[in-house]
């Protein structure tokens, strides 16, 4: 099978679905409404622009740019054939990205004067949340698709005066060596969400998370990521594989676990929450 008819079988809206059982709500735990509506004449995509308020002093807003229809076409499988990239980071705001980001804004202290980036952003809201409330030296967001990265950078542009002194760029980061040497033993803080599920990407992003990481201080990579059958435990053991120490927590936060248990409960917001695809876990991940 080709790698196009393989991503194309895998990113279907059946495939996606089973994947990350995905919903509108997710955990809504920083409300957004959509401000901008309109479709875009190049590629007749819906794209909008959602307004995020942020719940913590002040009530920030930041702006995110992004696509609505659940659907990929052509160009965009030609685009993953090209770079050896899903699509899954156009498809919507995943759940888990939902959680990293206010995961960040209750714990802004751990970036506060620290060279941040975010993995296999998508949309990037949880880099952009970091750049615009934990006065970071330096937020790097990134993708892998460079479709991802210009809806990115529309972000950054729309939010730039809400960064403050913080210096805030998108990149293309494939996650091999040859493409990140120029930016290794860089970075105080690695934060990712939803990136494990492809098991072909696990050694990659292993040494991609080893080669970022500065060497001196305290360094440390989190991952929010659901088990989602072995995927999770697969990585992990490129992790250690490659010489780094994990370890993982369930309920890292009192609201997000309120949810969760919610959910599992039956909270019709979510009818088809299933802990063990849908629920993130944390896992801090740190050099040797």
């Amino acid at each position: 099978m080709s790698k196009t008819n393989y991503l194309a079988d895998n990113q279907s809206p059946s495939a996606i679905k089973r994947i990350s059982r995905k919903t509108h709500q997710g955990f809504n735990l920083i409300p957004g409404q959509v401000v901008e509506d309109h479709v875009n004449e190049e590629t007749n995509y819906r794209d909008v622009r959602i307004c995020y308020t942020l719940p913590v002093d002040g009530t920030p807003k930041i702006l995110v740019k992004q696509r609505v229809n659940n659907s990929v076409d052509l160009s965009d499988f030609e685009v993953s054939d090209r770079y050896n990239v899903d699509n899954t980071g156009l498809v919507c705001q995943w759940p888990s990205e939902d959680v990293l980001a206010y995961f960040c804004l209750s714990h802004a202290d751990m970036f506060r004067s620290k060279r941040v980036i975010e993995l296999g952003s998508g949309y990037g809201l949880a880099g952009l949340v970091i750049a615009a409330t934990t006065e970071a030296l330096e937020v790097v967001i990134s993708d892998g698709n460079p479709v991802v990265v210009d809806y990115i950078q529309h972000s950054i542009d729309a939010n730039s005066t809400a960064f403050g002194n913080t210096k805030v760029k998108t990149v293309t980061l494939h996650w091999d060596e040859e493409v990140t040497y120029n930016i290794s033993d860089t970075f105080d803080v690695i934060v990712a969400s939803d990136c494990t599920f492809f098991k072909e990407f696990h050694n990659a992003l292993a040494c991609t998370v080893k080669l970022l990481l500065k060497n001196v201080g305290r360094s440390e990579a989190i991952f929010f990521s659901p088990k989602r059958g072995d995927s999770l435990d697969k990585f992990l053991e490129k992790i250690e594989e490659n010489g780094l120490h994990f370890s993982i927590t369930e309920n890292y936060d009192s609201e997000v676990w309120k949810r969760h248990q919610g959910f599992m409960a039956g909270d019709d917001t979510w009818p088809s929450y299933e802990k063990h695809h849908c629920y993130p876990l944390m896992c801090s991940i740190l050099l040797s």
